[in-house]
């Protein structure tokens, strides 16, 4: 049987993190953040960083990793993310990837074909000799530089055919190696995922909670720690809260409407998240209320996990 990875997926303000901590307690796992921003040293609060708390209960991954000038990308993270699943399975744990960026989740699962070797001009002569020789000739060539790529093509499929070859030529790499870099991790594992599901006027009343105990929590500080104290890049620039807080910082803008912003932009990018999220079938959804503690959450998804087995 394939080794496992848990995937607990949802939008912001779901409680995940919490949710994830009690599963992964039960089996013997640990997290691998997959959070566009979590990566970033010194913003904290306004990304909901797990407390220290739940980092002692549950080791965390790919949390601090890099400073906010540096740039951070889905196909970094898929890379990044499949060598800790290599390493957490040698070592006996299952790794529970938790968090809301769909691009990374997708990335990680399915894969990021990389974008490179084209060459217009090479097409053309391409497209020239298969008019002049005929298709049969590109595909030969194509199979005696890479026949598991020719294998996985029609010999008609002139298209696929001119593409390849232009990759092998190119990049001087056959397409078949270039695809198993660019895979990703659902054919070599078993990847169960569950989304953590609130009604919508529920989460709706969460992210207000959670926007106003950042600000209590002394998110404008660290705030000002960036923007005066900090390089940061284009990415980390434009978290959720951070970029709203700029004109607030400049006096442009007053607390309340500061805090009015940052509501309203999280519900919108709760809502994208939801919509990304719905679109993949291979998520099981849980209906939560906040009423409901963690840890008998956690315990649903473990007896989930039982009924598939």
């Amino acid at each position: 049987m394939k080794d496992q990875v848990i995937f607990i997926v949802g939008p912001t303000a779901s409680g995940k993190s919490e949710i994830a901590v009690a599963f992964a307690e039960r089996v013997n796992g640990e997290i691998i953040s997959c959070d566009s921003m979590q990566v970033y040293r010194g913003m904290d609060i306004g990304t909901a960083k797990p407390s220290a708390e739940f980092s002692e209960r549950v080791k965390h991954h790919l949390i601090d990793c890099i400073p906010p000038s540096e740039e951070y990308s889905a196909a970094r993270f898929a890379r990044e993310a499949t060598v800790l699943i290599g390493q957490l399975h040698a070592s006996q744990k299952v790794p529970v990837v938790v968090g809301g960026s769909g691009l990374y989740m997708k990335a990680l699962l399915d894969g990021i074909f990389p974008d490179k070797g084209k060459d217009p001009e090479l097409r053309q002569r391409l497209k020239s000799r298969a008019h002049r020789e005929g298709v049969e000739v590109l595909y030969r060539e194509l199979g005696e530089i890479d026949a598991e790529s020719a294998s996985q093509i029609h010999p008609n499929d002139l298209r696929r055919i001119i593409r390849a070859l232009e990759l092998c030529y190119v990049t001087g790499t056959r397409p078949s190696a270039l695809r198993q870099e660019g895979e990703g991790i659902c054919h070599r594992y078993r990847c169960v995922l569950f989304g953590i599901a609130y009604e919508r006027s529920e989460l709706y009343a969460r992210i207000e909670k959670r926007v106003e105990q950042m600000f209590d929590e002394g998110f404008l500080d660290e705030v000002r720690r960036l923007r005066y104290n900090t390089a940061i890049g284009q990415t980390a620039s434009q978290a959720l809260g951070y970029k709203e807080s700029y004109d607030y910082l400049r006096k442009k803008i007053h607390l309340n409407h500061l805090k009015y912003l940052v509501k309203r932009n999280t519900r919108r990018f709760a809502k994208r998240q939801l919509t990304w999220f719905r679109r993949d079938r291979r998520i099981q959804w849980i209906n939560v209320t906040s009423a409901m503690d963690p840890a008998s959450v956690a315990d649903q998804l473990i007896h989930r996990l039982s009924l598939q087995k």
